[in-house]
């Protein structure tokens, strides 16, 4: 992808949800609501604070964050959808544990 946001304004790609509940039923993508939660592909450079300083985000390429349902604008670059939303429209990073990680 070759796009670089600007500001305080970062790109994240929807993780797609399971299939299946945690019971084992199928769900229909009828029945589906988009996820709220994406992989973060591009990072702007941070806002400015009153007097012009740079405030950098605390975000990285790759993190995985939980956003607000109607958070961003979504965009198509190169047949792919994104979302462009500002860092405060994030509301954390998903850490994974110690555990995960060692099984992946």
């Amino acid at each position: 992808m070759k796009f670089r946001p600007l500001g305080d304004r970062v790109v994240v790609r929807r993780v797609k949800e399971e299939q299946k509940s945690a019971g084992g039923i199928i769900i229909p993508d009828s029945a589906k609501q988009k996820p709220s939660q994406g992989e973060v592909t591009a990072v702007g450079p941070g806002g400015r604070d009153e007097a012009g300083k740079l405030i950098p985000i605390d975000l990285k390429k790759g993190d995985r964050v939980l956003f607000g349902k109607w958070s961003g604008t979504e965009v198509k670059i190169d047949g792919v959808e994104y979302l462009i939303m500002k860092e405060s429209d994030i509301m954390g990073v998903i850490e994974q544990t110690s555990a995960r990680s060692k099984a992946a």
